[in-house]
């Protein structure tokens, strides 16, 4: 065994040289003084670019449940890029009941939640919620394109704080307005936030059209401020609002939302609508080849062309006409003309 042994913590022959740090801000600076064998190493570690307090603490937890398919998923980790601010966790069980996700927030330490609900396989569901006491909101997401399936020429920072710009229309119902405060609560980042830059380079655009929710999101360019999409882009369809935190007491429903299964069995009932007609016609057809054709003595289209003539006045002559002189012109000209062929000269 070794005579010389290195003790935890203590400077023996394997130990390692440590670097003398220097921390600067605002003209002030504190030093750690570890000195060994009289030689110094000092590495700068620039300020902070904000000096500010991160105090809006909101934190989003965006997640799922199972059965969603690859265009979902991808969907939510652009919204967790999009968002510096939010939270990731594993798929929740179809079975579950959805209050269990005031208790895995709780557990995440976040105070908002982007819940996606797949059923079916097919049909898309978005929660918005304010944990753990409410409001919350309900969706239908629809037309989903992501960023990867876009390629669109707009680019921005990562974790940069992203303007948000809200149709005219969400400050005249009062159920938009609820809606507003819960999506600036939600996708806004918060100012002084570690993980986002201190840069305003893109926005988040919602715009009320055919009664639905149409987000984009936009790059702002520095030299003329005009806007090139980024995606991704969504529709969001409201089916309720509810008072508390994914259940509760039902604020507002909208009367103008069809469900998916609504709107598959109305598609389905136009095509055997189709397909019934069809059927008769064929019937009717058949019909027509079976039956046996009267058979016509005459042709009703016979008489159509019969036009009759017009009726002439009765003409009595009291004198005998005059009689016609001989035509011996004519007869003189014909016995010449034989004449010659029987001669053979003509």
């Amino acid at each position: 065994m070794s005579a010389l042994k290195r003790k935890r913590g203590g400077k023996g022959p394997g130990a390692k040289t440590k670097k003398k740090v220097k921390f600067e801000e605002n003209g002030e600076s504190e030093r750690n003084d570890n000195v060994n064998q009289g030689q110094t190493n000092e590495i700068h570690i620039p300020a902070p670019v904000s000096a500010g307090k991160w105090t809006n603490k909101e934190r989003v937890l965006v997640f799922s449940s199972r059965g969603i398919n690859f265009r979902t998923r991808h969907l939510m980790q652009d919204l967790r890029t999009m968002m510096p601010h939010s939270k990731a966790d594993t798929k929740m069980d179809r079975k579950d009941k959805l209050f269990v996700v005031n208790e895995v927030c709780e557990i995440k330490n976040c105070n908002k939640c982007i819940y996606f609900e797949a059923k079916k396989k097919q049909d898309l569901y978005m929660w918005i919620s304010n944990v753990p006491h409410g409001p919350s909101a309900k969706f239908l997401v629809q037309n989903v394109h992501t960023l990867a399936e876009l390629k669109m020429t707009g680019n921005c920072l990562k974790g940069s704080r992203p303007l948000l710009s809200f149709d005219p229309q969400f400050d005249k119902d009062p159920h938009y307005s609820l809606l507003k405060e819960l999506f600036i609560q939600t996708f806004s980042t918060p100012r002084y936030h570690p993980k986002s830059q201190p840069f305003v380079d893109h926005v988040f655009t919602f715009t009320i059209a055919d009664n639905r929710i149409w987000f984009r999101n936009y790059q702002i360019i520095e030299e003329d401020a005009s806007l090139v999409e980024i995606g991704p882009r969504f529709v969001l369809n409201l089916i309720k609002i509810f008072q508390g935190s994914f259940g509760g007491p039902t604020l507002y429903e909208n009367p103008h939302f069809q469900s998916p299964n609504m709107q598959r069995r109305m598609v389905r009932m136009a095509l055997a609508a189709k397909q019934r007609e069809r059927q008769m016609v064929r019937e009717v057809q058949k019909a027509k080849r079976t039956e046996k054709k009267e058979e016509l003595k005459g042709d009703v289209t016979d008489d159509v062309f019969d036009t009759p003539l017009p009726e002439k006045p009765v003409e009595i002559e009291l004198e005998a006409p005059a009689p016609k002189p001989p035509k011996k012109g004519k007869l003189t000209e014909l016995r010449r003309k034989t004449r010659l062929k029987r001669k053979g000269l003509r």
